[in-house]
């Protein structure tokens, strides 16, 4: 006669590849969790890592589109960045909207600037564009033959628009996404 079947015999035992992925999704989770409050050595790796890219299309010679797309999307972060998360420009068209949003005349109540991408999410995202930038470098299938001073020529142009309009934006709506110049009340 069979013992207590129970729910041992219906619940098997986890695949070794679902198991091993999940440890690795947990560890990868926790390094990203210990780092988080060390915004500067984030910042530092980040910076060197866009180096050795950079470093990396200059002796390589090529992979320019690349190059340019992981400018594009280090500048649409940029600008996601600087943004506050409840539009100024937005909340003139849609006044019946949930949440905190910016002051725009004097007597308004202070509420504080959030931002459309937080920092840490910037900084993640910056840092995996750059990884994944850098691994297409190794095939040929992403060195496509261009003449790159004319992608320079048109992300500088494209960089000096839209931060010429974000400046724009800021000055209207007058916010600084910066702490810095903000005045600190003393509690």
């Amino acid at each position: 006669m069979m013992e207590d079947a129970g729910e041992d015999v219906l619940r098997q035992k986890p695949n070794i590849v679902i198991t091993f992925f999940k440890r690795m999704g947990q560890t990868y989770q926790l390094m990203l969790d210990r780092w988080t409050p060390y915004t500067t050595s984030r910042w530092i790796t980040t910076v060197v890592l866009i180096i050795a890219f950079m470093a990396r299309i200059f002796i390589a010679q090529g992979w320019y589109i690349v190059t340019y797309a992981l400018a594009i999307y280090h500048l649409n972060l940029f600008l996601a960045f600087l943004t506050p998360k409840i539009d100024p420009a937005m909340a003139d068209l849609d006044e019946e909207q949930d949440g905190p949003e910016l002051p725009t005349r004097q007597n308004e109540e202070f509420r504080p600037f959030i931002r459309r991408l937080p920092e840490f999410k910037f900084w993640y995202s910056a840092t995996k564009a750059t990884v994944i930038a850098f691994c297409c470098t190794f095939f040929e299938l992403f060195n496509v033959p261009v003449f790159w001073p004319i992608l320079v020529m048109y992300f500088l142009t494209l960089f000096c628009i839209t931060m010429k309009r974000q400046i724009k934006h800021m000055i209207r709506y007058k916010y600084l996404p910066f702490p810095w110049g903000k005045p600190k009340f003393q509690g």
